[in-house]
């Protein structure tokens, strides 16, 4: 931020400083001569732009009530929204400075965020985001619980699940006693089975430090229910290594921790003293220390394979985004797992079945086998009856559920069909049985051939190095195909081998019967 204050005042830019940092810190050097905007004054952004432009400085700080819902707004991508459920926290970390910025909890009403749903969908966003900053906390300032919003929101979600729903960051204290409520959500098939978790430390000595209000044994309780009640379950966490006091002994037992479940995403930073926090007052990890354990967090972290298993799996997967390369398109699975697939923008927003075709550290490749038609229009809406004009809740694993009812491809997608049997499957699980054995069958006649072969090895070369590249969030189309291109492994030196020799042989053949013919005439 201090950056790029200095950027704009040296390019005499007018400049506007919004959100926590503002709120939190309004005294700060870098803030002097600047408009700055707080969390809850988010509505009057234009009148501070227009003053700015003015030449005036704009100092709106002040707490009011919650900000509307319905504030017009330019998406960055426009198939998600990003929905607030709530502002500030119950709790009192002692390192933390949102705190200070977003205040204590304010939760919206069950009937503004589902209004604010409905009129999303129909705007054509396919993921709705819950964001807080304690998603579990939602509601025990207005006499609800989370559970009550998740069921009302999942009720409005188009019978296709054309639309997905993603819940929001949870710390462990209030969640606890909702974890089976929570997990029949999740596993809902239009509910992406995924939770952010974080637990900041794997020593309880830590965490009583930090005033985090569990113990390490209720953190491993929530992760190893939700894994339990909820197949395909997707867990990612946080670690802040080097809290004060953190000893030699209490961040083995964090690394402990991390081993032991494995979790496909973690966030690991290194503990900053914020200013005026409690934190910042105590003795702090020498900071060669802390770097230290960061560099070996996140060297255990990066040895993990969390989705070796997958490679020649069908999933069906929700396309949202373009891949930083400019070449790949992103979707996710139903237990939000990245998958790259090379196909038209014109899937952008919708929904496929995909055959996992290679498997990398950070995401995985699959290949489009079926685009799913989504029945969501207004004339097939009327058609259905009202029982099954939205998703419900299906808490029976047994019976089919509501949303795959039509003769459309299963909602829970082929290989995470938790809630509804796999006799609710229908046809599709027979289809995409067909399309597997086919798979199998051409990669077997390729086997057989050594350029086929070393095709394929060159096509997992590229993708584990797009995977990396895409990871990295750095690369440029252009600097991918000069790079792909320019690089040149052993795999490719021997298919540009074969394809020479192969040249040669079929050039021989034909001087061989060019010659064979001018001796016969």
């Amino acid at each position: 931020m201090d950056t790029l204050i200095a950027k704009c005042k040296n390019a005499k830019k007018p400049l506007v400083v919004a959100g926590c940092v503002p709120q939190g810190s309004r005294d700060l050097k870098e803030l002097e001569g600047v408009s700055i905007v707080g969390v809850q004054q988010i509505d009057r952004v234009v009148e501070v732009v227009e003053e700015t432009l003015k030449g005036h400085e704009v100092r709106l700080l002040n707490r009011k009530t919650l900000p509307a819902l319905d504030l017009p707004k330019v998406r960055k991508n426009k198939f998600v929204e990003i929905l607030p459920i709530n502002v500030g926290c119950l709790g009192a970390c002692t390192y933390c400075k949102t705190k200070h910025a977003r205040g204590h909890l304010g939760s919206y009403t069950i009937d503004s965020l589902v209004g604010r749903v409905n009129t999303v969908i129909a705007d054509g966003v396919k993921e709705i985001w819950l964001s807080s900053e304690d998603t579990g906390a939602y509601g025990r300032d207005i006499g609800v619980n989370l559970p009550t919003l998740l069921n009302a929101i999942v009720s409005e979600l188009p019978p296709d699940a054309s639309t997905m729903l993603r819940i929001g960051m949870t710390n462990p204290p209030f969640i606890l006693e909702h974890l089976k409520e929570i997990a029949e959500v999740l596993r809902h098939p239009c509910v992406y089975s995924f939770l952010h978790v974080p637990v900041q430390s794997g020593s309880d000595a830590v965490l009583n430090a930090m005033n985090r209000e569990y113990t390490v044994s209720e953190f491993r309780t929530v992760v190893d229910t939700l894994i339990e009640l909820v197949p395909g379950m997707q867990i990612a966490t946080d670690i802040i290594c080097g809290f004060p006091g953190e000893t030699d002994e209490d961040f083995a037992q964090t690394v402990s921790l991390v081993k032991e479940y494995k979790f496909p995403q973690v966030h690991i930073s290194q503990f900053y003293p914020r200013p005026g926090t409690p934190a910042a007052r105590m003795k702090k990890v020498p900071s060669n220390v802390v770097k230290k354990r960061s560099r070996e967090l996140t060297s255990v972290f990066e040895d993990f394979t969390p989705y070796n298993g997958m490679e020649g799996r069908l999933e069906r997967i929700w396309i949202t985004e373009i891949a930083t390369d400019g070449i790949h398109l992103v979707g996710h699975t139903k237990g939000y797992v990245q998958v790259l697939v090379i196909a038209p923008e014109s899937m952008l927003g919708t929904s496929a079945i995909v055959k996992i075709t290679s498997v990398g550290r950070w995401s995985v490749f699959g290949e489009v086998i079926e685009a799913i038609n989504h029945i969501n229009d207004e004339s097939s809406l009327r058609n259905n009856k009202p029982s099954q004009a939205k998703c419900s809740p299906c808490s029976n694993p047994v019976e089919s559920c509501a949303c795959t009812r039509e003769p459309e491809p299963c909602p829970c997608g082929p290989e995470s069909c938790g809630d509804c049997g796999p006799e609710s499957c229908g046809p599709t699980t027979y289809e995409e049985s067909s399309v597997s054995r086919n798979s199998m069958f051409a990669e077997d006649l390729n086997s057989r051939n050594l350029i086929g072969w070393l095709l394929r090895k060159r096509k997992n070369h590229v993708h584990k190095k797009v995977e990396c590249e895409i990871a990295l969030g750095s690369m440029k189309k252009q600097e991918w195909a000069q790079g792909s291109m320019g690089e040149w492994g052993v795999v490719d030196k021997a298919l540009l081998v074969g394809i020479f020799v192969s040249f040669l042989t079929i050039m021989a053949l034909l001087i061989h019967l060019a010659v064979r013919t001018l001796a016969s005439n």
